[in-house]
């Protein structure tokens, strides 16, 4: 019979779920900012890769503090969000929409990113994980900073670039 699951395996498993799609983000923010066509995206998105690289680190933390190995689960759902930023980056290869779509790619991103630390930090605090909610609660922060940078540069510049000349 198998064994009953608890918030602690399901928090592990998100743990584990993010933890691989910040590496996979990792792997992905450099290719996206060779992509972009302007100076503003690709400073954004190196900007963020650094980010990244820090929540990585917390993320380590916290695998530490419930004595489990730091260890990465495929994430299907980020895998799919990444194999449509990179449709967008050659379907849109040198074209006035290209940066659009990175922006609207590096947001589902961000929204996935943000529906999974505020689980995770919900769920810290059930299960009395006090040291893990400041950690997850400065990652968070910072994904919902990085979701308002990546509005104002589509608003300000990309999407109206990527309207192209009225007909």
């Amino acid at each position: 019979m198998a064994t009953e699951k608890t918030l602690n395996d399901l928090f592990l498993d998100t743990l584990k779920d993010i933890y691989y799609a910040e590496k996979q983000i990792l792997k992905a923010l450099p290719k996206m900012a060779r992509a972009a066509q302007s100076e503003e995206g690709k400073a954004g998105f190196l900007q963020h890769r650094d980010e990244t690289q820090a929540q990585v680190e917390r993320l380590e933390q916290v695998f530490e503090m419930i004595g489990k190995p730091a260890r990465g689960k495929t994430c299907e759902a980020i895998q799919g969000i990444i194999a449509e930023a990179e449709e967008i980056m050659d379907e849109f290869k040198g074209t006035v929409a290209l940066d659009a779509g990175l922006i609207s790619s590096a947001q589902s991103v961000e929204h996935y990113e943000i529906a999974r630390y505020g689980t995770l930090i919900a769920w810290a605090k059930q299960l009395g994980l006090k040291d893990a909610v400041p950690l997850l609660q400065a990652t968070l922060a910072e994904e919902e900073a990085t979701d308002k940078k990546l509005t104002q540069l589509a608003e300000s510049s990309a999407n109206v670039k990527g309207k192209g000349k009225a007909a």
